[in-house]
């Protein structure tokens, strides 16, 4: 979105009306990202104060950051601030990390994309130290300060729950898996995804971690009555989110390029070549009726070995909110309602 669409303040305004209806439908987290200077994302600089106004109007649903970008925040006054949303809500945020990739991002903010990994690394680590430990010091490549107490102490403990966002690089699924974090990745065809979540599981078993590890896998959502409609509705909305995307991560085609992002100029290849049948028989939309809806969630399941949880962008593009609004209450009366847990 962007102005010349929708303000900010009707978009959110839109945005937390959907939040309203969390409890009531049985969806169980809220999740945004942390984006700039480009209509794919740039409405949302800043999760932590969307869902910071979230958390007041759900009680039940748990908040995501999904995900910020500690490259663009010293890990200090991010820490104290994701800590602080975690007081808000009562204990309910999960922390969703992620490298950044848009190359205007990197350049507006004066930092280069080839220190992206290691940013990264020594941010989150950073992180994790201030919310389990009560004084801490550092001396490292990016950031140094004596012994320092972040305020106020996380609610949850040691910490709130971790999610790293990864979209390709088998790496960044075995280091997720290693570390003990959920990883969030975006849902690619299910032989490659497949391969991706097992190395995760592989990785978090090896490490010694309790349990199987958590996949969060984000879906665009537009369950709807009839085929017809759903094409209607869904395919122009579907294909300028798509649009909007690769126009913001274009220059990756265009001489832009780092050791830390390899084969970038593919993702951009790859959403100029997105259609709205292929991202429905993939699996990637979930777009149509409940019944065709709820096979694409059975045969996607079966595809890539399980997931743990299916984030739904239920506003995508410049969606009308009433049907928004009808599609989350159909979605949750006969698509969820069929994979509750018993």
């Amino acid at each position: 979105n962007g102005p010349d669409q929708l303000s900010g303040a009707d978009f959110w305004g839109n945005a937390l009306a959907c939040v309203d209806l969390c409890d009531e439908l049985g969806f169980s987290h809220v999740r945004t990202v942390e984006h700039y200077f480009n209509k794919y994302g740039g409405y949302s600089p800043s999760p932590i104060a969307f869902l910071s106004a979230a958390a007041m109007r759900t009680k039940k649903a748990r908040l995501v950051t999904g995900a910020v970008l500690p490259i663009f925040s010293h890990p200090l006054k991010l820490a104290s601030e994701l800590c602080l949303l975690d007081a808000l809500s009562n204990g309910r945020l999960e922390a969703g990390f992620a490298r950044a990739f848009l190359p205007i991002e990197f350049e507006r903010f004066g930092i280069s994309l080839d220190e992206s990994k290691a940013r990264f690394g020594e941010a989150l680590d950073i992180i994790i130290r201030a919310c389990r430990e009560e004084n801490i010091a550092h001396d490292g490549t990016y950031w140094k300060f004596p012994e320092t107490t972040i305020y106020p102490r996380p609610t949850q403990k040691p910490h709130m729950p971790i999610w790293v966002a990864a979209v390709q690089t088998p790496e960044s699924f075995i280091n997720a898996g290693k570390n003990g974090f959920g990883i969030m990745a975006i849902p690619m065809t299910g032989s490659v995804m497949k391969e991706l979540i097992e190395l995760y599981r592989k990785s978090w078993k090896e490490a010694g971690h309790p349990g199987n590890g958590k996949v969060m896998l984000a879906f665009h959502l537009y369950c709807t009555e009839t085929a017809k409609d759903a094409r209607a509705v869904g395919e122009p909305e579907l294909m300028d989110y798509f649009k909007a995307f690769a126009n913001a991560a274009r220059s990756w085609t265009t001489g832009t390029a780092s050791k830390d992002y390899a084969n970038y100029d593919k993702i951009v290849e790859h959403l100029d070549k997105a259609t709205f049948d292929g991202q429905v028989e993939n699996c990637s939309a979930w777009i149509g009726t409940p019944d065709m809806i709820a096979k694409q969630i059975e045969r996607y399941q079966e595809a890539v070995g399980g997931f743990e949880t299916a984030s739904v962008q239920v506003n995508f593009g410049m969606m009308d909110q009433k049907k928004a609004h009808a599609s989350m209450r159909l979605f949750s009366k006969e698509v969820m309602s069929r994979f509750a847990k018993p």
